[in-house]
């Protein structure tokens, strides 16, 4: 009910006295925080009866209010207003004559809209105030929805367009740059970026159009357009992205640069080909919302005191690992933004550049042409660099030209995928790398994980299922029960119980008994158990630090190790 103007609505509740101030404040924080209509969400809610709405509505417009609009209007009253016309501003006539029509809007709060239908209708045009449900429902009887061009509805108008070869381009731009897409995708980014969200996913489906944010590491589904606005939306978003719109067969990639609060947001775009249409995920790019100081990451003041060691010796080699979304590359900004100063000259070959550091040069790796990590580092080697940091090792190429940088003075920094710290070092034996060569540059490996923080608005102590510490393990000792914490779940964190998300880490510096280990190619087991001996804390043992210090649950403890 009147999605997009909160503003006015909270305005028109406050005027009115419907609602309590702090009632409405909280609503309208809800809201932000969910992307729902204000109006949708007092009338759902109960707060405020919808007829009641309506009429404050038409009051504060200045229009005439009908609480019960007919089911159907006669032939010849719909047949006074075009088809296109109807679709296109969101109205179907109530009742007409020769000078006057009467016009039951969709949305009464769009700015000139009677001004446009009476110089568009030559008639003197009287804007009515009802349900939006309602309208819609009137809208999609007598002209077959809310957005098409022809009599047919919209669905059906790019089905058969899809029928005789696929709509041209001129099709898909019109539909792109229409009103209601022009505005949902707006919405849907910037709340997006606001929400703190890392990707974007527009899925379409037979019938049906999901739109998800991944917040906090976990998808999350906002209210979608109509199915039949599918293609229009993700024409939309490939036009922003400056990507070949009536190609829809082959994947494509973008780039967006989107304003929002002032502030400019990157946003990555991948299309992919599916059965039921082209599938889009965006990955948020925000540098306002990237904790690129190590403090701010969540480490323990031992793990960070080894990080800071290892990164300001003149040489060797940092591997941060874990998988896709622990992370590492926000770990890896991090170390470059301590270490960077005037007097280093700092390289990195990124897959893509996700943020830029100021006085870093950063080369976007592109496979395609030719340019990988691996001749990336080869170019590298030739611009007398200090410091070099690399996307991830994917083969034996990359690690051999790392040890051969490290070998000669660098300090490289990269990612592996592996579970754990350990795993790092077996998996570069694995590729190939001799040992020798590992116990000579390898530093330190740092693994990593993300997990969702506890709500400080709704949280409160509780006792975990036995279940779950029995899955967990022996560490969760009954003493400690009394430290856990959950979100009971509440507006500010949209009723998940958790808000924000803090890392965990698993320290491996190497010492010269673990070195030897190495030497003799000894299991990734073994060189684990040496290294607890010695004092490095598994990811686990983090992870219960951080349940325990009621940063995060056990059940999130459980999910991500």
């Amino acid at each position: 009910m009147y999605d997009g103007h909160d503003q006015a609505i909270a305005a028109l509740l406050r005027e009115t006295d419907l609602l309590p101030e702090e009632t409405l404040a909280a609503l309208c924080e809800e809201c932000r925080l969910t992307g729902r209509s204000l109006a949708g969400t007092v009338v759902g809610r109960g707060f405020v009866e919808g007829r009641a709405l309506l009429h404050r509505v038409a009051e504060h417009l200045g229009l005439a209010c009908v609480e019960d609009p007919p089911s159907a209007v006669a032939r010849e009253v719909a047949a006074s207003v075009p088809g296109d016309l109807a679709r296109r501003y969101a109205v179907v006539p109530l009742r007409a004559d020769a000078g006057s029509i009467e016009l039951l809007a969709v949305d009464p709060f769009q700015p000139g809209l009677a001004g446009d239908l009476t110089f568009a209708l030559g008639r003197d045009v009287r804007l009515v105030v009802a349900d939006p449900g309602r309208v819609r429902h009137l809208l999609r009887i007598h002209y077959g929805g809310e957005a098409g061009g022809d009599g047919r509805p919209a669905g059906d108008a790019v089905r058969a367009g899809e029928g005789g070869g696929g709509p041209t381009e001129a099709d898909l731009e019109q539909k792109a740059g229409q009103t209601p897409v022009v505005r949902f995708v707006s919405h849907v980014l910037s709340q997006a970026v606001r929400d703190h969200a890392s990707d974007i996913h527009f899925e379409p489906f037979e019938g049906d159009f999901k739109v998800r944010c991944r917040i906090d590491g976990t998808l999350r589904e906002v209210p979608p357009p109509p199915a039949h606005l599918a293609q229009p939306v993700i024409s939309r978003l490939k036009v922003l992205a400056g990507l070949n719109i009536a190609e829809r067969r082959v994947p494509q990639d973008g780039r967006i640069r989107f304003a929002v609060d002032g502030r400019s947001v990157d946003l990555r775009i991948s299309t992919l080909p599916t059965q039921s249409g082209e599938s889009v995920v965006l990955r948020v790019l925000d540098p306002s919302a990237a904790p690129l100081q190590l403090a701010e990451l969540g480490m323990s003041p031992e793990t960070a005191a080894g990080l800071q060691a290892v990164i300001h010796r003149p040489g060797g080699i940092l591997l941060v690992t874990g998988p896709t979304g622990s992370g590492k590359t926000t770990t890896l900004y991090g170390c470059l933004r301590m270490i960077n100063h005037p007097e280093l000259k700092v390289l990195t070959a990124e897959d893509p550049v996700e943020y830029e550091i100021e006085g870093v040069m950063q080369l976007p790796v592109n496979p395609a042409i030719g340019l990988t990590f691996a001749t990336a580092l080869r170019s590298f080697l030739r611009q007398d660099p200090d410091v070099l940091m690399i996307g991830e090792i994917r083969d034996l190429e990359t690690a051999q030209i790392a040890i051969q940088a490290a070998l000669t003075g660098h300090l490289v920094l990269s990612t592996l995928h592996t579970n754990d710290a350990t795993g790092a070092v077996t998996r570069l034996i694995d590729l190939g790398v001799e040992p020798y060569l590992l116990c000579a540059t390898l530093e330190a490996v740092l693994a990593q994980r993300l997990v969702r923080r506890v709500c400080p608005a709704c949280r409160e102590q509780t006792e975990p299922p036995a279940s779950l510490l029995a899955e967990l393990g022996q560490e969760m000792m009954p003493a400690t029960l009394r430290g856990f914490h959950r979100g009971r779940g509440c507006a500010a964190c949209q009723q998940t119980g958790y808000s924000g998300r803090t890392g965990i880490f698993e320290w491996l510096q190497l010492s010269e008994p673990l070195r030897e280990l190495v030497r003799q190619r000894a299991p990734a087991l073994d060189i684990k158990r040496l290294a607890v001996e010695r004092g490095m804390q598994t990811l686990r043992a983090a992870g219960l630090r951080a349940v325990f210090d009621g940063l995060t649950t056990s059940e999130e403890l459980a999910r991500c190790t």
